[in-house]
């Protein structure tokens, strides 16, 4: 299962050691040569599909360092590992599940097997929950106990079952300008966030999502009781709660439990994993504010990149290039870090978004077969929309010591008509990646400051402060306009891109580990926080901060 190179070490991989070998030949290359040499370059560096454009040509690459790299995936049988993805079998092997996210989009209803049965039709039932709910609820029809329309919708999740809906509510905000709903997302356990928002909504007009699926996530419970209390202090009976809340989760007793009614959870399956789940009944409150049919354009989307990651040769593959520079630059340039910087505001928090679908899922250092790896995997995933970035961090980018690669996303076309703001958004958005490309030599830095009448030592003692490098790195992705079905085939794209580069570093690219064990520790000390101390069961600076902190709350008391 582990494809070609499973019996050696991937550094000694002989795609690897070549790819090695042409590093340190691309080393004193800049970009600026290989534009001159070659006016053709974007042509032969970009391509299209699923209303994307991607040019990769501002990258430090020649036609034989992507031979190299399609070498690379190959060996690691990226095109076996799809397909077994796409069959449902069970690729994520610490927890003897299959991954598919991809088929909660399949639009086709191609068949997709788990275990001998075909997932569609539930999937197809789930969706028609959905529908049937998100109708109810905008046309008025679903009504609060004190016969009033529901307003204001309250998502009570965290992680996938929050940074997901969140995001393409911000990003297709435009689109629920219509609903009537103002949507709040509740994921902190922090009670500030809890009381901020319920200082925002009315009970009666108010209704719950709580997104959990086990129904035991102890920051979506705790939030859930919470609300449910106020909900509760607000006058409404016991009966009211089945008219205000609803769950998405596969455990529908514990739903019950807490006074929501059967026919009000939406379930989902263990091969949904939480960061690809926006797709499933987690999206449930990107339907209530989009409207079902727009929901289903951004499905539509996302199976439309899915198809194109599955049939296309790797050559013309956008996830799978992407895949590729990623690792180039992280395992062969030591590039610690990778910026994602959209130039559109909606996309404020896709950032966000892909930090939890980069790191959780490739941030590993042992392989599935359980041996440490002896490379980097993820690297850190950062960054905030243009142009406010380039007020902040972008000097780092031009002028600093590190090597950031950088995805720049734009839309051709802006929502709002407004002068020359888009045009202005667009020339940044265009010249931030010809001056990360290109830089300004010293020969150019003088005869800019000569022209503007400095000379001397005044001059030659500027000149190195004014030279940017040049030949840092970057991929831009342009869309037409920013819609559910661009939206979709965006962030499929990505998903895809993380699972190519999860099956090369030979890491399990859906289990969090690290996740559950800070759970565990956090849940070992909470009863100690609730007690008189003193605590001396763990390290001294853990017993010293509890000490503290019990000590505060003694004199507090």
């Amino acid at each position: 299962m582990d494809g070609v190179v499973t019996s050696m070490q991937l550094t000694r991989s002989p795609a690897w050691v070549a790819l090695e070998k042409h590093k340190k030949e691309m080393a004193s290359l800049h970009m600026r040569s290989l534009f001159e040499r070659d006016p053709g370059r974007f042509r032969r560096f970009s391509l299209s599909s699923c209303d994307i454009l991607l040019d990769y040509s501002k990258n430090r690459i020649t036609e034989q360092t992507m031979a190299l790299l399609f070498a690379l995936a190959r060996d690691a049988d990226v095109e076996g590992w799809r397909e077994r993805m796409f069959r449902g079998e069970r690729i994520n092997v610490t927890e003897d599940r299959a991954v598919l996210h991809v088929a909660l989009r399949n639009r086709g209803n191609r068949p997709i097997l788990v275990g001998g049965k075909d997932v569609m039709p539930a999937v197809n039932s789930v969706l028609g929950r959905i529908a049937a709910f998100v109708a109810r609820v905008r046309s008025g029809e679903w009504r609060g106990y004190s016969g009033k329309r529901i307003r204001s919708v309250v998502n009570i999740g965290i992680g996938g079952s929050d940074l997901g809906p969140v995001m393409v509510c911000e990003a297709l905000r435009p689109y629920g300008r219509d609903s009537g709903l103002q949507m709040h997302f509740m994921s902190n356990i922090d009670g500030s966030h809890v009381q901020e928002i319920l200082d925002q909504v009315d009970p009666e007009t108010t209704l719950f999502i709580v997104s959990s699926k086990s129904f035991s996530t102890q920051e979506t419970l705790t939030n859930a009781l919470s609300c449910r209390r106020w909900f509760l202090d607000s006058g409404a009976g016991e009966a009211a709660i089945a008219r205000h809340f609803v769950s998405v989760s596969a455990n529908v007793e514990a739903a019950q439990r807490f006074g929501i009614l059967p026919d009000n959870v939406f379930g989902f399956w263990d091969w949904v994993g939480g960061r690809y789940s926006l797709w499933s009944a987690i999206g449930l409150p990107i339907a209530l504010y989009i409207g079902m049919e727009r929901f289903e354009e951004l499905l539509a989307g996302a199976h439309q990149m899915d198809e194109h990651f599955r049939t296309t040769p790797l050559e013309q593959n956008m996830p799978v290039i992407m895949a590729l520079l990623g690792i180039w630059y992280n395992d062969f340039f030591g590039a610690q870090s990778h910026a994602i910087l959209p130039y559109d505001h909606y996309l404020h928090r896709l950032t966000a978004y892909l930090q939890q679908a980069e790191m959780e899922s490739n941030g590993k250092r042992v392989q599935r077969n359980g041996e440490p790896v002896d490379y980097d995997t993820c690297p850190v995933i950062w960054g905030e929309p243009g142009t406010n970035g380039q007020h902040a961090y972008f000097q780092l980018l031009h002028q600093g010591t590190r090597l950031v690669p950088a995805d720049f996303i734009a839309p051709l076309e802006s929502y709002h008509h407004l002068g020359e703001h888009h045009a202005i958004l667009l020339s940044n958005f265009f010249g931030q990646t010809r001056a990360l490309m290109w830089g300004k030599n010293a020969a150019e830095v003088r005869a800019e400051l000569a022209a503007a009448g400095m000379q001397g030592e005044e001059l030659e003692a500027l000149v190195p402060h004014k030279v940017l490098p040049g030949n840092r790195p970057s991929n831009t992705l342009l869309i037409p306009k920013l819609t559910p079905r661009t939206l979709g085939s965006l962030l499929a794209l990505y998903e895809h891109k993380i699972f190519v580069q999860g099956v090369i570093w030979r890491v399990d690219s859906f289990d969090q580990w690290g996740v559950e064990f800070g759970k565990q520790v956090a849940g070992e000390i909470l009863p100690d926080l609730q007690g008189s101390g003193p605590v001396e069961k763990y390290d001294s600076s853990t017993n010293g901060l509890i000490g503290f902190y019990l000590e505060h709350s003694a004199r507090k008391g």
